[in-house]
């Protein structure tokens, strides 16, 4: 069993005090560079944790964490929409911006697509 990190509590109670400070943190992970999984993941359940958890039973938080699960397996647009209803049932949504810090807007199309096609790839069924 992993060990809780001393700071949990509080983070935690950040985010729950906090809705903008939730959606910063799932904004942040999602923009990575190198994206991990994992750290998508762990920050989904965080938010889920400190927003949904103190409104919901424990079964509706029990079937918030196996709906984050199956929409985290989901490939294509499938994963977006329900990624995007997920987040409303927090009290959050999934928005688009348009990019304005200079690093954003000196990203190479072709390299961009080469690494969409990559990843594609990587995460093709076989």
């Amino acid at each position: 069993m992993a060990k809780s990190l001393p700071d949990r509590p509080f983070w935690i109670e950040s985010l729950r005090k906090n809705p903008a400070l939730s959606a910063a943190y799932i904004t942040a992970t999602i923009e990575e560079k190198d994206p991990e999984p994992e750290l998508l993941k762990m920050a989904l359940s965080d938010v889920a944790e400190a927003i949904g958890q103190p409104k919901m039973s424990p079964e509706q938080y029990e079937l918030l964490l196996k709906q984050l699960e199956e929409l985290l397996s989901k490939q294509g647009s499938d994963a977006i929409y329900n990624l995007g209803l997920w987040l409303n049932v927090l009290g959050l949504k999934l928005t688009v911006a348009v990019a304005t810090d200079t690093e954003d807007n000196n990203t190479n199309p072709e390299t961009t697509i080469s690494q969409l096609t990559e990843q594609n790839l990587e995460n093709a069924p076989v």
